[in-house]
């Protein structure tokens, strides 16, 4: 595992430019030269035990990351944690699961399928949460867990790296909204996912986030090449508790409408 924080911040972040061209162009676009804080990142998985959140957030865990919170989302079946780093200027991490058992037997079936193909020590390797597709997958079966879980067909198609990174709006230099940005961004030619509004959230649950529909891009299944939804990017802006300190945990109402930035349009 890796020891240093940065490292494995900048590795992430290059496999998820790679993955989501477009985010280069938001950085671009929203950062008047100056560095743009990173809120938050997310992460996806299934909770079998070779690779279940708990696996995941070891990495973060031996680099100082604390338990910060638990989410559920009824529908989309998941489980959720984030964690937060002491250094309060590291960014939070957002890891979910998916509840495998409560899907068809298919559906069980094919991920046990694909979690049996990753070899053991992958899970500890430096790499491992950037590492990518570690199965073989055809068409066929993508889309047959897309037809259940766009969650699932997603991890399968892509494996284990950022889902997204989300800027701190907070930190953004000539931004004090999240009207603003969004505003910014369709005018640069992006899409906002606008699953229950282009903002979620509200300054009175002190957290307002939007975010990019995800980019498309060409993935190598095993018997064809197809163009899917992969990565986005996701804007945050939080808001002062009562006792002055900015809020630091995530609202599940909205993450849910997330997670639609990854829907098959």
């Amino acid at each position: 595992m890796h020891t240093d924080i940065n490292e494995l911040f900048g590795a992430l972040w290059n496999d998820y430019v790679e993955m989501t061209p477009s985010a280069a162009k938001v950085h671009q676009l929203l950062s008047n030269g100056e560095t743009i804080i990173n809120d938050h990142i997310a992460l996806r998985t299934f909770n079998i035990e070779k690779v279940n959140l708990a696996v995941l957030s070891a990495h973060f865990e031996a680099l100082g990351y604390v338990d910060s919170g638990d989410y559920y989302f009824e529908a989309k079946k998941l489980k959720a944690k984030h964690f937060e780093h002491p250094d309060s200027t590291q960014p939070k991490v957002f890891i979910s699961e998916l509840l495998v058992e409560e899907f068809s037997e298919e559906l069980q079936t094919i991920i046990k399928g694909l979690v049996e193909q990753i070899e053991d020590p992958a899970t500890t390797a430096d790499n491992f949460l950037y590492s990518g597709r570690h199965w073989e997958l055809d068409y066929q079966t993508y889309e047959t867990l897309l037809a259940e879980s766009e969650y699932a067909a997603w991890v399968a198609a892509f494996g284990y790296r950022a889902n997204h990174f989300t800027v701190s709006i907070n930190h953004l230099p000539g931004y004090n909204n999240i009207l603003d940005v969004n505003e910014a961004l369709k005018r640069g030619g992006f899409t906002l996912n606008s699953a229950g509004g282009e903002v979620k959230g509200s300054a009175e649950v002190l957290l307002e986030q939007s975010s990019t529909m995800a980019d498309k891009m060409e993935v190598n299944f095993k018997d064809t090449v197809k163009e899917i939804p992969s990565c986005f990017y996701e804007f945050a802006l939080r808001y002062p508790k009562p006792d002055g300190a900015l809020y630091t945990g995530f609202v599940a109402a909205s993450a849910d409408k997330i997670f639609e930035s990854t829907n098959v349009s």
